[in-house]
């Protein structure tokens, strides 16, 4: 079979103004980006205020392997599919980064026949709105420098300074840098480091924000640091969100593209779920949702992660609800969850299967107890996967009143998935009660704690003492109603890459936390998580090339 990149290459796309039209945006609505992807204007997005919103789906994953998902696979395919069937529909997804893309994990534009174009674009610079974001967090940073270096009037304390700047790129070198060398004209010497930007305040910002004032207003409540006597330092003591905003002005346009089926696409913001909120813009998501009779949006990485954030931070910010979930898995996945080695996964083996079904089973009791949302698990086939082991899962399954749909749309689009878009409708239509899992008057370590025992199984949560110290500051200074938005490894339930499948008993260790005010919310950072990656020993970009013709090769 042609590989996802020959398969894009080989689509017959609309122009973005044909694909608009099935939405009823007029052309004068758009700002076109070539001839398949556009911006749409905030005027309009404005005029969708007040219309009746369609119903919200959100796909989400048990907890991510080597051996692969595909929920943003599934995410597309079932768009394609309730098209299908008749169901208006659009498809909400974040933005890839290129860290990943030059790294390992790869782009974030779905797979097979199950893709959004043009993904190259897609994966690629795309409209510029990472820039845009790079580019306002990195002036606010700079104005910090700039203003110790004349004169500190706010009586910055260059020890206390907490914003990093951010480069949209794996690179391990700068975690931890230092700024001002060369002597009196280069400013102050200080420790300083990078995030990625997808673990940007500013990102977050961005995917929160509902308007460009509400934006600027974000934007001028960030805290990048204190003063000498220990007082915050907000963004717009230095005068620098105003600046921020007219930067991200055009960036908070949300994007419009299409599938292969030519069916309409919103991919908009991009905060990855393992080190931030993990859920694409709110103003994507609201617009969509004023578009379609059903809306299809991912939630990064697990159901851990990506969903508990999407209900914790995003619905309860927003008052958006989900009306189903969609939990993807693999076979192959659950049997490396049960101990196979990522090499052994294409024979039949039960017993590694059994093992593995606990991951699949809590993340569905997270989702349908702790998040009261009906779900049905989607199991990507593969030709490897034998009735047997698809039996062992279905029964498993049922026994918690959850139904199993095999979804084939990798390899067949929205033809593969139209029994699981069957299901996604009735389960939609009988409606669920979304559950919070913790309360905005509890304080934040309670907040971390519910979060670690009830949704990843552990026994307690640890924290050092200037960890607390810190919250207890934060609550005092009225920050304590925040959500939290929790930084750990997407491989496990705990804060242990390593602990496959279910574990339980854990003690989860925050060994970090960030206040977040702009976003308004506080991260805690959990084991070794880090908020700018690394590549790997051999990293995709080695694959990456152009032909003689001008064709982009080795891009998945």
């Amino acid at each position: 079979m042609s590989s996802d990149i020959e398969i894009a290459q080989q689509a017959k796309m609309k122009r973005i103004t044909e694909v608009a039209q099935t939405l009823g945006i007029a052309d004068e609505h758009l700002e076109p980006y070539g001839h398949f992807k556009a911006k749409v204007s905030l005027d309009y997005v404005d005029s969708l205020r007040g219309k009746p919103d369609g119903k919200l789906i959100l796909v989400t994953a048990i907890s991510p392997t080597p051996a692969g998902e595909g929920k943003t696979t599934t995410t597309v395919g079932l768009g394609d599919a309730l098209n299908r069937i008749g169901k208006k529909t659009v498809i909400c997804l974040r933005e890839p980064s290129l860290g990943p893309v030059f790294g390992v994990k790869g782009g974030a534009a779905g797979g097979g026949y199950a893709q959004i174009v043009p993904m190259e674009d897609i994966n690629l610079h795309f409209t510029g709105d990472f820039s845009a974001i790079a580019l306002a967090n990195n002036l606010l940073a700079a104005m910090i420098d700039n203003h110790i270096n004349h004169g500190n009037a706010l009586d910055i304390d260059p020890r206390r300074i907490t914003w990093k700047r951010v480069v949209d790129m794996n690179d391990r070198a700068l975690r931890s840098i230092v700024v001002g060398l060369g002597g009196t004209p280069n400013g102050y010497v200080r420790e300083d480091g990078f995030d990625i930007v997808v673990a940007s305040e500013v990102m977050a910002i961005f995917c929160l924000a509902t308007s460009v004032k509400d934006l600027k207003k974000r934007l001028g409540d960030i805290v990048i640091g204190y003063t000498r006597d220990q007082k915050p330092v907000h963004a717009r003591d230095l005068n620098a969100h105003g600046a921020m905003t007219v930067l991200l002005k055009e960036a908070l346009k949300p994007n419009l593209v299409q599938t292969l089926e030519n069916n309409p696409a919103f991919v908009h913001g991009g905060p990855f779920a393992n080190i931030a909120h993990g859920c694409n813009s709110v103003i994507a998501t609201q617009s969509a949702l004023k578009l379609g009779d059903y809306v299809v949006t991912e939630a990064g990485f697990g159901a851990d992660l990506g969903a508990e954030k999407f209900i914790d931070i995003k619905c309860r910010k927003t008052g958006l609800k989900p009306s189903a979930c969609v939990l993807v898995a693999t076979i192959r996945a659950l049997k490396y969850h049960g101990g196979k080695d990522v090499k052994e996964l294409n024979g039949e083996d039960l017993s590694a299967l059994e093992k593995g079904l606990v991951n699949l089973e809590r993340h569905v009791e997270n989702v349908t107890k702790n998040y009261g949302l009906p779900c049905v698990v989607s199991i990507n086939r593969f030709n490897a996967d034998t009735d047997a082991e698809i039996a062992l899962v279905t029964d498993r399954m049922k026994s918690l009143g959850v139904n199993v749909v095999l979804a084939e749309h990798w390899a067949k689009g929205g033809a593969g998935a139209e029994a699981l878009a069957r299901e996604v409708v009735r389960l939609a239509e009988g409606g669920g009660q979304l559950n919070f899992v913790y309360q905005d008057g509890d304080s934040l370590l309670d907040k971390m704690k519910a979060v670690a025992t009830k949704i990843y199984g552990a026994a307690d949560i640890s924290a050092p003492s200037k960890v607390r110290q810190q919250l207890k500051v934060w609550e005092e200074a009225g920050y304590g109603h925040y959500p939290i938005c929790v930084a750990k490894t997407q491989s496990s339930f705990s804060a242990d890459a390593t602990l496959r499948g279910a574990p339980r008993g854990h003690v989860v260790n925050v060994r970090e936390v960030r206040l977040a005010a702009g976003a308004q919310f506080i991260v805690m950072i959990c084991g070794d998580i880090m908020t700018m990656p690394g590549l790997p020993k051999v990293p995709s970009a080695e694959k990456i090339d152009i032909d003689e013709e001008g064709r982009i090769v080795g891009l998945f």
